[in-house]
């Protein structure tokens, strides 16, 4: 280096730090405001409290709870295991339903945790409210989704929207649990609560029916397929802690569904599928002796074409839930149906966020392979 480049090197090294070039990072809500948060709430709104009308996928809702928005009643909390408790404090599947003429839709709610997103999946899947409206035939379509910042959220979620008198629902966050939830429309908008509807699909499964990974709450594949079936839907999805436990069987037998869809290989191992898929399936039927029951397969992880142990371990796991099935077809356990797994997310390994958990293109092919079996088992 000649003597004048040091020079002007350890002259810059000797500026104060306000005098040195400074690095810049963009704030991205600011270069584009549609990546920004919702706009606050409008002052002067009707607030409607939902706890007024009730909301779906809140099964046992005569029994007591230590909140309101909890989905297991209080008396789960001796039975299930702590972590499948500590897991139904999370508000997934819940939707209300209410028509309005509003022209704007806010919406104040509060969370019961701090943190709003997780590492693969972000916070409008784990703590945002997602709205959906039916169209002039009647078709439920999507409207939008808060896009929290905070624990508290006090909102617009939309607005300029067409006239008429119409239906929407709002789905709940799928990761966290609320704590209260208002819909707010301007003063003197028609508005009315519609109460949740009997006779509910009921999922009882692991994190991909918790919701993990979805973008937004109603991208979850037994949110999508309560909307082509036009039903409620109790989402009984525990990360991690779907498995099959007895506990949670002695209310699935509470809930008079409609079909009740079995969904937790991803969490047993081959040797648990065999202890307690028979049990749960004959606990079902003893309570239930007509209502239809389907057992899903374990998806496969979407790069287990290039890890050898994983294929395996999903062939034995199928295999297993496959003698469960044979086991009580012999056993003459009536009004039974099976879904294979191998194609739950598709074939070209791009239906999963990080090879286990869905993304929301893994969501919908699980909610296109699921619908048939669902049409056969509701005579639909």
């Amino acid at each position: 280096m000649h003597l004048p480049s040091r020079l002007l090197l350890l002259a810059c090294l000797s500026l104060p730090l306000a005098a040195q070039p400074a690095s810049k990072s963009a704030d991205v809500s600011k270069l584009d405001p549609a990546m920004g948060v919702n706009k606050t709430a409008a002052a002067n709104l009707d607030w409607h409290d939902v706890t007024a009308w009730g909301v779906e996928g809140r099964a046992w809702p005569e029994q007591a709870r230590l909140r309101w928005f909890d989905r297991f009643p209080a008396a789960a909390q001796k039975t299930v295991t702590p972590a499948v408790w500590s897991l139904s404090r999370d508000s997934a599947g819940m939707m209300v339903r209410f028509k309005t003429d509003a022209s704007l839709i806010h919406v104040h709610y509060k969370l019961l945790k701090e943190k709003l997103g997780l590492p693969h999946m972000p916070a409008t899947g784990v703590s945002g409210v997602d709205l959906y409206a039916r169209d002039a035939a009647g078709k439920w379509r999507w409207v939008q989704v808060t896009k929290p910042d905070q624990q508290e959220v006090r909102a617009e979620i939309i607005k300029d929207l067409a006239p008429g008198y119409r239906e929407y629902a709002a789905y709940l966050p799928l990761y966290n649990g609320v704590e209260s939830l208002e819909i707010g429309v301007p003063k003197g908008a028609k508005f009315e609560g519609l109460a949740p509807r009997a006779n509910p699909i009921v999922y009882y499964g692991t994190s991909i029916t918790h919701g993990a990974c979805a973008s937004r709450p109603g991208m979850v594949h037994a949110a999508i397929l309560g909307r082509r079936f036009d039903m409620p839907v109790v989402n009984l999805g525990f990360s991690g802690n779907g498995r099959m436990d007895a506990a949670v069987g002695d209310f699935l037998t509470q809930i008079d569904a409609a079909v009740y869809v079995i969904d937790c290989l991803p969490n047993m191992t081959p040797a648990v599928v065999r202890e307690k898929c028979v049990p749960l399936v004959k606990q079902l039927r003893a309570v239930r002796p007509d209502t239809p029951i389907i057992l899903v397969e374990d998806r496969r992880f979407s790069n287990d074409w290039i890890t050898p142990a994983k294929a395996k371990f999903h062939d034995e796991n199928h295999a297993a839930l496959r003698e469960a099935f044979a086991a009580l077809q012999k056993a003459g356990v009536k009004n039974l149906h099976y879904i294979p797994g191998d194609a739950l997310y598709g074939t070209d390994t791009e239906g999963a966020t990080d090879a286990s958990h869905a993304s929301d293109l893994g969501f919908m092919r699980q909610a296109d392979v699921m619908e048939p079996y669902l049409r056969t088992a509701l005579k639909r």
